[in-house]
């Protein structure tokens, strides 16, 4: 098992010493989220409050991750960093491509690129992208972003997308891993037809064990059952070393621990933080 420590919307000036906090202690990796801007007038909800309420969001800093990660890969030398999720379609797939090859290389290979849709369509409109094709262009944009990271020549003619043969440089000499968020029936296809893993957003415990088990199912179908893929979940069995155990089980292979109330104001202290990761690194990471 593999632990990612998991901190946003705090004060930007914690990022980097906690980064360091952590690979100290003997995590694996740092999550990093995204979000664009925060609409004055919306009738959206937000899926993963109750009450679908958004406005523990205002005034919440949040660092681009393509900015973020790389002067937080320049403090430390062996912590991977995965975007928790970059909401993919509302941007371009090219420019995308670019920025995800240049963290990739310049962090040495230590990013996983985590992506996903995004719940509301202001963030579409603002973008200039439109919304009810975002799922069609989200499959074509990891295609691309696949194609271009390769160094080689590349062209694609889709639905959505018609991009002349080009090539970009540097890409990263290893393979970028490409894990799709979601809980809907669509993106576990989606993860399992061209993702390297998937990505839980938490929820109802009992659901996680029929997540896993579609996707397993799902790969199957698709005949990729014997591809290596990452199961990265937010779960309170990641707190206990024999909850840890029953994740092994259902196939996990990173657990996301965070230590506060994301939904809630930030008013712990970077000392406070950095205990906690560091007790959870004596208490769990170190005894599996």
């Amino acid at each position: 098992m593999r632990f990612t420590y998991a901190e946003s919307m705090c004060d930007p000036s914690q990022y980097l010493p906690l980064a360091m906090a952590a690979e100290r202690s003997g995590w694996t990796s740092f999550a990093i989220p995204d979000s664009i801007c925060y609409p004055e007038a919306s009738d959206s909800k937000y899926p993963y409050t109750p009450d679908g309420n958004r406005e523990f969001l205002e005034d919440r800093p949040f660092v681009e991750p393509f900015t973020l990660i790389p002067a937080m890969a320049a403090v430390t030398e062996r912590l991977r960093f995965t975007t928790f999720v970059v909401k993919l379609p509302i941007r371009l797939p090219v420019l995308v491509a670019k920025q995800a090859a240049s963290v990739a290389v310049m962090s040495g290979n230590r990013f996983a690129f985590g992506v996903g849709l995004s719940p509301w369509p202001e963030d579409f409109e603002v973008c200039g992208q439109d919304w009810k094709s975002r799922g069609k262009r989200m499959d074509e944009m990891i295609d691309i972003i696949r194609g271009l990271c390769t160094g080689e020549f590349f062209a694609y003619k889709g639905e959505h997308y018609d991009i002349p043969s080009i090539k970009i440089c540097p890409t990263p000499s290893v393979k970028l891993p490409i894990l799709i968020g979601g809980h809907a029936e669509p993106a576990l296809k989606r993860a399992a037809r061209l993702g390297d893993g998937w990505m839980h957003a938490g929820g109802d415990a009992g659901d996680l064990e029929g997540y896993i088990a579609r996707l397993s199912d799902l790969r199957k179908e698709y005949d990729r059952e014997q591809e290596p893929f990452e199961i990265h979940v937010i779960s309170l069995d990641a707190y206990s070393l024999d909850g840890v155990r029953r994740l092994e089980d259902l196939g996990v292979t990173d657990a996301i621990v965070g230590f506060r109330n994301a939904y809630e104001v930030d008013t712990q202290t970077l000392e406070h933080k950095i205990n906690a990761l560091e007790q959870f690194a004596d208490n769990i990471i170190a005894k599996l």
